[in-house]
């Protein structure tokens, strides 16, 4: 057992899921990342729109990157396109588990369908990327991987979304947990960051000055955070300085939920 972290080889990839959506967490990381040196795998539902993100990242930071199409609620459709990335792209350090949907239905008018669609994509979704990537990343015994949760997971929902978004979020704190023991043997780590409002489209479309004023009031900072900070949370978790970080949660949401 060494005291040295093992080091990043000089070419490494961070898949992202859901990096297509142009306002989104995911497009944003995917950026982020590639401003920093990372090649980047695109995945989203879109296969033509993860190759123009995977060739817009190309040109803008010399990245190598490479995009297919998956739905990751569907096991055999994510391990297909992990598949494809792998083979065109440098060793697989990272992952980040961003693709996700809302919810804004109310529990009483809850229909079985839509439970099972956002746990499906929230959170199965988060464990078939997983899995498949730690099949990898065991092999290399290196390894991060990054899962979005939601302030709406600790607080019981209190957000635009409500109650299936906040059981698949609270479900991805304890997938988290769960891989970063199991996955700590092999020098991979697993942690989730958890984002309070943030201003994307899931949010149920552009927030109004007036939508945004009144979550502020309830953060101990003076504004609603974007996409760039959650960028930068996964940046540092995906980072080789981060390897003695695993199992947590890092609440990024302006100080919204405290424990």
């Amino acid at each position: 057992m060494s005291d040295t972290p093992n080091s990043f080889p000089t070419e490494r990839t961070a898949i992202v899921t859901g990096a297509v959506s142009e306002r989104g967490i995911g497009r944003a990381t995917a950026n982020y990342l590639a401003e920093r040196g990372w090649s980047i795998g695109v995945v989203d539902l879109d296969d033509a729109a993860c190759k123009a993100v995977a060739a817009e990242l190309t040109s803008t930071h010399g990245v190598k990157a490479y995009g297919v199409g998956a739905n990751v609620a569907d096991e055999s459709s994510v391990r297909a396109a992990i598949d494809e990335l792998e083979a065109n792209l440098p060793q697989i350090v990272a992952l980040a588990n961003i693709a996700g949907v809302s919810s804004p239905i109310g529990y009483l008018e809850l229909e079985p369908a839509e439970w099972d669609r956002v746990l499906s994509i929230n959170l199965n979704g988060v464990h078939y990327a997983t899995r498949r990537v730690a099949e990898s990343m065991v092999k290399n015994r290196l390894g991060r991987i990054v899962n979005i949760s939601s302030v709406s997971a600790q607080r019981g929902g209190g957000t635009f979304s409500k109650t299936p978004y906040s059981v698949a979020k609270a479900g991805v704190i304890g997938l988290t947990r769960a891989t970063a023991r199991e996955l700590g043997p092999f020098d991979i780590t697993v942690n989730a960051v958890s984002p309070g409002p943030i201003d994307t489209d899931i949010m149920g479309g552009t927030l109004t000055q007036e939508r945004k004023d009144d979550m502020v009031k309830d953060l101990v900072v003076n504004r609603v955070g974007n996409t760039r900070d959650i960028a930068a949370a996964i940046s540092y978790l995906i980072s080789e300085d981060s390897g003695y970080v695993s199992g947590q949660t890092l609440n990024v949401d302006g100080g919204l939920y405290m424990h």
